[in-house]
């Protein structure tokens, strides 16, 4: 199967938009999207399984008399489930009530191009492609320690198009692809057993290094043997990008999000141009960020992606709208509406939430910390607080820094405080930035974190 051509997509979201006008619809808008996702899983270290998943589908979002209805039909070579999608959302919208806050759905657009976000290598890749490159990760974990066993993991690749029609004017069309490959690796030695060690490559153009992957699991793995127990005090603490990702999705990541703070659940309301963060912190939200993850074209409405300034030097600058939320402080959408493919409407979300890098290097920021931790992965960060910014999370693994290295890992550390202090107490950010999720980040030093030892 091949991705369909542009026009084929937009002639078929036309096409639903053209009948929901004639039905009676003061506005509609129509969502057609493909694509297809191939993926190799791994099982207590063995290949387990083989995945590929065809989707295709019509979302129509239609106005009646500022109420809105929402459809959807996942067989686009069909006028006639077309049609009964577009029905569907304009009963729904007969019995919504009516939004006062309605203002239009967004206005014709001019596009600048993704760049990285489209290899032809990735569309062409089959299941064998991807069975080898899981099994390079499988051979080389236990190379590097003999007391290293691959957990969990696989290589996926997929690619997709989309195109959004609607009556103001829009008719948008993009295309993506995207690979990764990903090793979750443990550590035994006699009656102990190390907690899951994780990473892994992903990237929209077909640059993986699996042994890579596979050697970075499993020294993380053995660096967890032999933990010591943490004293609970109050001191430097590195955050990769891993731990950073949980913590800022749950809170901080909210709170910048117009809805949130038009509903008085943001911390940040009335705090624009105000000093909300360290001045070593300056953060924008990049929907054209070369390769991002969250890279197009346009957000989920159409509306040309963008780069938005969030804080510089520690200042807060902007929220993120989507076209709604903009155009009820009669403003322009920042362009960070976001949906879930074609099964929903729109709402507002992060696309490559970047910290800016500073130039220190990874061995830098360790040489920095006499006496501290450095902290991968958290467990627990999704129970946090979005609108206070409290969070308690444990930290596992997490080692001990002293005399700027690493001297060894610890056990029962757990981390607790609030995200908006924390981001005051950044002191150093480091230059070694990756993507995780939708962070594109370095590491950090924070300041003054309290952990609390068993």
């Amino acid at each position: 199967m091949g991705v369909l051509e542009r026009q084929t997509l937009i002639s078929t979201a036309e096409d639903a938009v053209k009948a929901a006008l004639k039905l009676g619809a003061k506005e509609a808008e129509a969502y057609a999207y493909e694509g297809q996702a191939i993926s190799i899983g791994i099982e207590l270290g063995q290949i387990s399984k083989t995945n590929c998943i065809i989707d295709r589908g019509l979302g129509i979002r239609v106005l009646v008399n500022k109420a809105i209805g929402f459809a959807y039909t996942n067989i686009l070579t069909d006028k006639a489930a077309i049609e009964g999608a577009v029905i569907g959302a304009l009963s729904a919208a007969k019995a919504s009530k009516p939004d006062p806050d309605w203002h239009g759905l967004p206005s014709m657009q001019s596009y600048r191009p993704a760049e990285g976000t489209f290899d032809q290598r990735i569309v062409e890749l089959s299941p064998e492609d991807l069975v080898k490159v899981t099994a390079t990760m499988l051979d080389v974990a236990p190379e590097v320690d003999k007391r290293v066993f691959p957990v969990e993991g696989g290589a996926g690749s997929g690619y997709w198009a989309n195109a959004i029609v609607n009556s103001n004017g829009i008719a948008a069309y993009d295309r993506g692809t995207i690979v990764e490959c990903s090793l979750a690796a443990l550590a035994k030695e006699g009656s102990e057993v190390t907690p899951i060690c994780f990473e892994f490559n992903i990237t929209r153009d077909y640059r993986l290094n699996p042994e890579w992957v596979g050697r970075e699991a499993a020294k993380l793995a053995v660096a967890a043997l032999k933990p010591k127990p943490v004293e609970t005090k109050t001191t430097r603490v590195i955050l990769t990008q891993f731990a950073l990702q949980d913590l800022l999705t749950y809170t901080f990541m909210n709170a910048i999000k117009a809805d949130n703070v038009q509903r008085r659940q943001s911390p940040f309301k009335d705090k624009i141009g105000e000093q909300v963060a360290s001045k070593s912190l300056t953060i924008y939200d990049d929907g054209l960020y070369p390769g991002g993850l969250r890279a197009s074209q346009f957000d989920g409405e159409g509306v040309a992606h963008q780069k938005t300034p969030i804080i510089e030097k520690g200042v807060l600058k902007n929220f993120l709208y989507d076209n709604y939320t903009a155009r009820k402080e009669n403003r322009e959408s920042s362009g960070n509406a976001s949906r879930a493919g074609y099964l929903s409407v729109p709402g507002i979300d992060v696309t490559n939430f970047q910290i800016m890098p500073g130039r220190k290097s990874a061995e830098e920021m360790l040489s920095e910390v006499n006496d501290g931790l450095i902290i991968y992965y958290l467990q627990g960060a999704h129970s946090s607080n979005p609108v206070s910014g409290e969070f308690s999370v444990v930290a596992n693994p997490a080692w001990i820094i002293k005399d700027g290295m690493i001297d060894h890992s610890c056990k029962g550390a757990m981390l607790a405080g609030n995200v908006f202090e924390l981001l005051k107490n950044i002191s150093v950010v480091g230059g070694n930035e990756r993507q995780v999720g939708n962070l594109v980040a370095p590491w950090v030093i924070v300041e003054n974190m309290r952990v609390i030892g068993k």
